[in-house]
């Protein structure tokens, strides 16, 4: 009854795909943003990125445990978030991005919380941790968000 090992297994993938794509995205904002008004962000998106590679190390890990193979970088899947802008003072396109990709990580994250009720608990609990993690970056961003609109 329940989600199969396989099914589990390819929404872990799935979940580890994105936290590469949010590390590579998230690095390259830290490092191309310009302006004074961009230096809180670079930081607080530095600081994300070795929690973002510890999600997907942990899913890995899970991934191993479940007996399927982690993906290498041929059959990693990219570029379903917004990717980083051509204008490089573009504060808002960055952090609307990165809410967008929070919100996604929630909504997936959620998703395996509710296929492995009463059939993995391992794998619901690491989710239930990696949700709480990508909330708390969500509601950070979304604050930045209001500022910006703010003093726009």
């Amino acid at each position: 009854m329940g989600i199969s090992r396989e099914e589990t297994i390819e929404l872990l993938k799935q979940a580890y795909c994105m936290e590469l794509e949010t590390v590579m995205n998230y690095l390259a904002n830290s490092v191309n943003l310009d302006g004074v008004r961009a230096e809180e962000i670079k930081k607080s998106l530095s600081a994300d990125i070795t929690e973002e590679l510890g999600h997907a190390t942990q899913l890995a890990q899970r991934i191993k445990q479940l007996g399927g193979l982690v993906p290498g970088s041929a059959n990693v899947t990219l570029g379903q978030q917004k990717q980083p802008p051509a204008d490089t003072t573009d504060v808002v396109y960055v952090i609307q991005a990165v809410i967008e990709a929070e919100q996604a990580a929630c909504e997936h994250y959620q998703k395996i919380i509710r296929a492995t009720d009463g059939a993995d608990y391992v794998t619901q609990d690491l989710c239930i941790r990696l949700l709480a993690s990508e909330e708390e970056h969500l509601i950070q961003f979304q604050g930045y968000l209001k500022e910006y609109q703010k003093t726009g």
